[in-house]
């Protein structure tokens, strides 16, 4: 077996440092506890100088940093797909928003339509968690919740404007008045 494929629990030995047992690894290096200097060092898992003592093979594959994002993203990504499934009107499907500075000498911002109608989809759900959160709040008595609530309403309000981007009405913000500008 390599020096390089050795599980957490393996005791090697180093040169320089002695006899050390794997705490832990990663895709390029390993956490080594050596019992002389009592101390944890961080070597690389390719080096040449390690005398292995006892072997511990991975009960399972090594996951890299790469894996755990990849996990991470996809957990993400399975948990974003709970929220509902909001259409963008169709006449905007494939455009973009382009925001221009004031100074000329500065550059244009484009941001896919869709990206910028994901987050503010995003905007509204975090909102309606908010008011959900302040409706349930076991801390907050009757006129604490009326006065947070008004709040949201008022933000709500103030993101009618995105109303034009929605493929349905049900799904587009409302504010104090009930009416979409």
């Amino acid at each position: 077996m390599s020096t390089s494929e050795l599980a957490p629990g393996s005791k090697l030995r180093h040169p320089k440092f002695g006899l050390g047992m794997i705490l832990s690894a990663d895709e390029s290096y390993y956490k080594i506890y050596f019992y002389n200097t009592e101390e944890i060092k961080t070597l690389a898992r390719d080096y040449d100088g390690f005398e292995i003592e006892e072997a511990k093979k991975p009960d399972f594959p090594m996951l890299t940093q790469k894996d755990v994002e990849k996990a991470i993203r996809e957990a993400l990504i399975q948990t974003s797909e709970r929220m509902p499934i909001v259409p963008l009107g169709g006449k905007w499907i494939g455009g973009k928003v382009v925001i221009y500075p004031g100074d000329e000498g500065l550059q244009n911002k484009e941001i896919p339509i869709d990206t910028f109608f994901h987050k503010v989809v995003m905007v509204r759900e975090k909102l309606r968690v908010l008011e959900q959160n302040i409706n349930n709040h076991p801390k907050l008595d009757d006129e604490d919740r009326v006065h947070l609530q008004q709040y949201i309403t008022r933000c709500y309000g103030s993101l009618t404007t995105f109303n034009v981007l929605f493929a349905y009405k049900e799904d587009q913000f409302k504010g104090s008045g009930g009416k979409e500008s």
